[in-house]
C-alpha cells in the first residue's frame, strides 16, 4: 500500500508538472510540449494513476482509490483529445474548445467534491491535490471563453500539486532515512494505514462505486454541456471522454465485484453500454451525413431492465435504488425521441443524472471514509422486511461464498442474464441489412453485452462453475461474432457456405452445453435450448432458407428466458430461500451429488476456518486439507473411528499404508530416547518437507496416543511420518494433535490437485473440506526407506517432489556432522 500511494501521488505531481510547462508557455509562440506528445504521455500516466488505484487494498479506506481513478480516466480522455488536435482531427477554430470543456466541467466538480471530503475526513494533503486540481480544472474552463484571464492560473494551480508532490516525496525520502523516526505531517503512511483499517473497514461500503458514479457526471456533461449552450454540438471531440468513460466503468464493474457488490457492479455494467452507445452515435455522422438510429424496442426493454436493478438495489441501498431511476427515465426519453442522443429531451435527462450522480457520489465518497454515515436508508429497509415472514434478506460474511470453496469475487451470472436479454432484442430491429451501421444496438450494444458476458463467463469460472462459464464465454463469443459481422455489413449481403459451417460447429458446441444442462437445472436446459433457436435462424439464414418472422419469434423466446433468469439470479442473491427458482435438475444423477447432503467446504485464509476443522477432527470426523503438495485426507489419531471411516472411505489398499503427520519434532522429544542419534538427526534436517520418511515402527507410538488407531497406520514392521511445509496444515495439528493422512481419492485414482475434486472423489463420505484452491505442486511427496539408515543405506518407497539427489545430500551432510 506504501508503494502504491507513493506512485500515485507521484504520478499525479507528474502529470501536473507537464501541465504547467503547457500552460507557461508563452500563447503566442509554439509550445513547448506538442499536443500529440502531452497527450502520450498523460495516456501513460493514467495507466499509471489506474494502477495505483486497483493496486489499493481493498481493506483500506482511503480517498486515494477514488482521486487516482478519476484523474486517470481524466487524463485519458484529455489526452486522446490533445492527439486528435495535434493530428488535425478537430480543424475548425472552436472544436478544441468544445471537445475539451465537457471534460473539464465535470472533473473540476468531481475534483471538488473530493476536496470537500478529503478535508472534512482528515486527509489534507489528498484534499489539497484534489482542490488544486479542481482549480485548474475551472480555470482552464474560464481560459476558453475568456482570453483576458491567461493561462498562468492554470498554471499556478499545477505548480501547487507539484509542490505537494514534491513535499510528500520529501517526507518519504526523511521516514525511509530515519526508518519512521522522522515523518513529516501527512506523510506517515503507516500511521495512515492504521487510521483507514479502523475507520474504514466497517460496513462493507464499496470503495469503488464513487469513482463509477463520478464517471456517470462526465458522460451526462457532454450532452448537458449541448443542452446550456456551452457547446456549439455534439461531435467527433466528445467521443474520447464518453468512450474513457464507459472504458473505466467497465473496470469498476470487475473491481465492484472484487468487493462483493453484485447490484451496483451490474449497474455500471449498464451504464457502460450506454456510454459506447452514446459515443458510437456521436462518431457515425463523422463519414455519414444521417444520425444514427436507436430502436424504442430495446429501450424499453433496457428501461425494464434498470426499473427492475434499481427495486433490488433499493433494498440494500434506497438511495442508490432511486438513483437508478433516474436512468430508468432516461432510456425512456432515448425511446420516445427519434434523434436518440441528439434530442433536447435525453439531454435535459441528462442533467438529472449529472446532477444526481454529483450528489449520490458525494454521499458515497464520505461514508467510505467518515466514521459517522450518512443514512442511506438501508437500516429502514431491513425494519421493514423483518416484519415480514415471507422476505428475509441475505447477509452475513458467507452471503457471496460459492458452494464449493472461496472467490475473490462475488457472483456476475446476473449480469450475464442481462446482457442475454438486450442482445436478444437488439436482434429483432430489421434495420436496412445494407446500411447496418444505421442502427446503434448492431454494432455497439451487442458487441458490448458480448464484452460484458464474457466478463460474467470469466467471473463464473472464477468461482468454480465450470459448465455456467463455459457457456457464457461460448455465447459471449457467438454475440461479439455476430455484431462485428453486421458492424461490417456482411450479415445479408455476403451469406454462404463457410458462415453456415462455422454456425454449424457452434450448434455442435452448444448442443454438449445444453446435453450438460440437463443435469444442472431446468432454467438452464430452457436458456440454452432456447439459444440453440436463434443459432438455428442464423443457419437458415445462411443458407437462405429462413421463414419469415422465425428469427424474432426466436430470439423474443430466447429474451424471455433470460429475463426469468435474471430475476431468479436477482431474488436468490438478495434473498434467502428461492423466490424464483431455477428448478432441479432433468435427469437426476446417481452416486455423488445426487443427494441432499452436502459436505462443509470452509476457506483456508481464515483461522476460524481452521479452527471449525479442527473442532470436527476431535469429533471424530473426516477431513480433506490443503498441502505443501497435494489434497490428503486426515483423521485425528485419537479417534480410532474416524481413522477406521477414513480407511474405509478411502478403499485403501494393504500396500500403500496410512501414514502419520506431527507439526514439530517436539512432540516426539518425550521418546527420543527410541531413536538412533543418526535417524533423529536426519528428521531434524529433513523436516518439514515434502520428505516423507518410513522409520521402524517401536513404542515411541504409544507416545503420540495413537490408542486402536495404530492398526490402521504403517505396517507391522514400519510408520511412514512426516512434518509438512504448510503452515495451516502444522497450525491444524497443533490444534487437534497427531494426524493420520492419506491422498483425498480413491486407491489407484490421480491424486486430488484441487479442493473442488475432495468432494468430487469422496463425496459424503468426507465431513469437511478445508478449501486452499489449486495445490502448490500436482505431485506427492517423496517417500524414504530409513528402517536401514543405521547401516548408511536408504531406499526410496516413491521419488515424488523432492528429488532422490536432494534427499541424498541431506543425509551426506547429516553422515558429516
Amino acid at each position: 500500500d506504501s508503494l502504491h500511494s507513493c506512485i500515485g501521488l507521484l504520478g499525479i505531481s507528474a502529470g501536473s508538472l507537464l501541465l504547467a510547462v503547457r500552460f507557461y508557455s508563452s500563447p503566442s509562440a509554439a509550445p513547448l510540449i506538442p499536443s500529440t506528445a502531452l497527450g502520450v504521455l498523460l495516456l501513460v500516466l493514467s495507466a499509471l494513476l489506474a494502477y495505483a488505484g486497483i493496486r489499493r487494498s481493498l481493506r483500506n479506506a482511503s480517498l486515494l482509490v477514488p482521486l487516482c481513478l478519476t484523474l486517470s480516466a481524466f487524463w485519458s480522455g484529455y489526452g486522446v483529445t490533445l492527439i486528435l488536435a495535434g493530428q488535425g482531427a478537430l480543424p475548425e477554430p472552436g472544436d478544441a474548445r468544445d471537445a475539451l470543456v465537457p471534460g473539464l466541467a465535470a472533473f473540476a466538480l468531481a475534483l471538488l467534491l473530493l476536496a470537500v471530503v478529503g478535508f472534512l475526513c482528515g486527509e489534507p494533503v489528498l484534499a489539497l491535490v484534489a482542490a488544486a486540481m479542481s482549480l485548474a480544472s475551472a480555470h482552464e474552463v474560464a481560459l476558453h471563453y475568456s482570453s483576458s484571464l491567461g493561462p498562468s492560473a492554470v498554471a499556478c494551480s499545477h505548480l501547487v500539486v507539484c509542490l505537494v508532490g514534491g513535499y510528500f516525496a520529501l517526507g518519504r525520502i526523511l521516514c525511509s532515512l530515519t526508518k519512521g523516526k522522522v515523518a513529516l505531517p501527512g506523510t506517515d503512511l503507516a500511521e495512515k494505514k492504521a487510521q483507514e483499517q479502523g475507520r474504514g473497514s466497517a460496513g462493507g461500503t464499496n470503495p469503488f462505486a464513487a469513482p463509477g458514479l463520478l464517471l456517470n457526471m462526465l458522460s451526462a456533461s457532454v450532452f448537458c454541456c449541448r443542452l446550456l449552450g456551452l457547446t456549439r454540438s455534439l461531435f467527433l471531440g466528445h467521443v474520447p471522454w464518453l468512450w474513457a468513460a464507459g472504458t473505466y466503468q467497465l473496470g469498476i464493474c470487475v473491481l465492484s465485484y472484487r468487493a462483493m457488490d453484485v447490484l451496483m457492479a451490474t449497474a455500471f455494467g449498464f451504464t457502460s453500454i450506454l456510454k459506447f452507445a452514446g459515443g458510437y452515435c456521436l462518431l457515425y455522422p463523422a463519414w455519414q451525413p444521417e444520425e444514427p438510429s436507436l430502436p424504442a424496442p430495446f429501450l424499453v426493454v433496457f428501461s425494464i431492465l434498470f426499473a427492475v436493478l434499481a427495486l433490488f438495489l433499493s433494498l440494500q441501498s434506497p438511495v442508490d435504488g432511486l438513483y437508478l431511476l433516474v436512468f430508468v427515465a432516461y432510456c425512456i426519453a432515448l425511446a420516445c425521441s427519434p434523434r436518440g442522443f441528439f434530442a433536447g429531451g435525453p439531454q435535459g435527462v441528462a442533467v438529472a443524472v449529472f446532477v444526481a450522480s454529483a450528489v449520490v457520489a458525494l454521499i458515497h465518497l464520505y461514508n467510505v471514509r467518515a466514521r459517522a454515515k450518512i443514512p442511506t436508508g438501508r437500516g429502514a429497509v431491513k425494519a421493514l422486511l423483518a416484519r415480514s415472514s415471507l422476505l428475509k434478506l441475505r447477509e452475513g460474511p458467507d452471503l457471496h461464498a460459492p458452494y464449493l470453496g472461496y472467490s475473490k469475487y462475488a457472483d456476475a451470472e446476473v449480469l450475464a442474464y442481462a446482457c442475454s436479454v438486450l442482445a436478444s432484442f437488439a436482434l429483432t430491429p430489421t434495420g436496412d441489412p445494407q446500411a447496418p451501421l444505421a442502427t446503434v444496438v448492431i454494432p455497439w450494444v451487442v458487441v458490448a453485452g458480448g464484452i460484458l458476458k464474457l466478463l460474467g463467463g470469466s467471473v463464473a469460472f472464477a468461482r468454480g462453475k465450470t459448465l455456467e462459464s463455459s457457456a457464457f464465454i461460448l455465447y459471449a463469443v457467438m454475440w461479439v461474432i455476430w455484431g462485428l459481422t453486421r458492424y461490417g455489413g456482411l450479415c445479408g449481403t455476403a451469406r454462404s457456405f463457410h458462415a453456415a459451417a462455422g454456425i454449424a460447429a457452434f450448434m455442435l458446441f452448444n448442443s454438449f452445453v445444453v446435453f450438460c444442462s440437463l443435469f444442472l437445472s431446468a432454467a438452464w436446459f430452457f436458456y440454452s435450448l432456447t439459444f440453440m433457436l436463434i443459432a438455428v435462424s442464423f443457419l437458415l439464414d445462411a443458407i437462405h432458407a429462413l421463414p419469415a418472422g422465425y428469427d424474432v419469434a426466436a430470439t423474443l423466446v430466447f429474451g424471455l428466458v433470460s429475463f426469468y433468469c435474471f430475476l431468479a439470479a436477482l431474488s436468490s442473491s438478495t434473498f434467502e430461500g428461492c423466490c424464483l427458482p431455477m428448478g432441479g435438475p432433468v435427469v437426476q444423477l446417481g452416486g455423488v451429488g445426487a443427494g441432499t447432503s452436502k459436505c462443509l467446504h470452509l476457506p483456508a485464509r481464515k483461522a476460524s476456518s481452521v479452527k471449525r476443522i479442527a473442532d470436527i477432527l476431535r469429533n471424530g470426523g473426516t477431513c480433506g486439507i490443503p498441502t505443501d503438495t497435494v489434497y490428503v485426507l486426515v483423521a485425528a489419531c485419537s479417534r480410532p473411528d474416524a481413522v477406521e471411516k477414513a480407511h474405509r472411505s478411502k478403499r485403501q489398499a494393504q500396500d500403500r499404508p496410512m501414514s502419520l503427520w506431527i507439526s514439530s519434532l517436539k512432540q516426539l522429544e518425550p521418546a527420543k530416547h527410541l531413536f538412533t542419534p543418526l535417524l533423529w538427526d536426519f528428521m531434524e534436517a529433513a523436516w518439514p518437507s515434502p520428505i516423507s520418511l518410513v522409520i521402524p515402527r517401536g513404542e515411541w507410538v504409544d507416545f503420540l496416543g495413537m490408542k486402536d488407531s495404530a492398526k490402521y497406520v504403517g505396517t507391522p514392521r514400519s510408520v511412514a511420518i512426516r512434518i509438512p511445509d504448510c503452515s495451516v496444515t502444522t497450525h491444524l495439528i497443533d490444534l487437534v494433535g497427531p494426524i493420520v493422512v492419506t491422498s483425498a481419492n480413491p486407491t489407484g485414482e490421480a491424486d486430488t490437485t484441487h479442493h473442488n475434486q475432495v468432494y468430487a472423489k469422496l463425496g459424503d463420505k468426507v465431513d469437511a473440506v478445508l478449501c486452499g484452491g489449486p495445490s502448490p505442486e500436482n505431485i506427492a511427496s517423496t517417500v524414504v526407506d530409513c528402517t536401514k539408515i543405521d547401516s548408511g543405506n536408504i531406499g526410496f518407497f516413491r521419488v515424488g517432489i523432492i528429488p532422490k539427489s536432494q534427499v541424498l545430500q541431506i543425509l551426506e551432510q547429516v553422515q558429516k556432522k
